[in-house]
């Protein structure tokens, strides 16, 4: 039993480069195919990941146009003035007002 002990451990010893690229190929294989680790998987999350990012820079720029909107309302009474009377059709109590439609 040792001599064949001997030559299976000779003969892996030799041939260590079947092992490495079985053990290789098994990783491989669990990186494209495992369903938590696969690659098109990942590849889909890294899609969603950078639409994502491409929808907070678009609300951050949106969010940046209300900002400063809403601050130009507190410093202009005029343009504070102009907006009540289009969206809400306020009017002081001497004026008559028309909607065209």
């Amino acid at each position: 039993m040792s001599k064949r002990i001997k030559k299976l451990n000779f003969w892996v010893r030799r041939k260590s480069h079947f092992t490495l690229i079985a053990v290789g190929s098994v990783v491989v294989l669990l990186l494209f195919f495992n369903e938590d680790t696969s690659m098109k998987l990942n590849m889909k999350y890294q899609e969603e990941i950078k639409s994502l990012k491409r929808q907070i820079r678009e609300c951050e720029d949106s969010a940046e146009w209300y900002r400063t909107r809403r601050e130009a309302l507190y410093i202009s009474a005029e343009d504070l003035e102009h907006v009540v009377r289009e969206q809400y059709h306020m009017q002081r109590p001497s004026e008559d007002v028309y909607l065209i439609k």
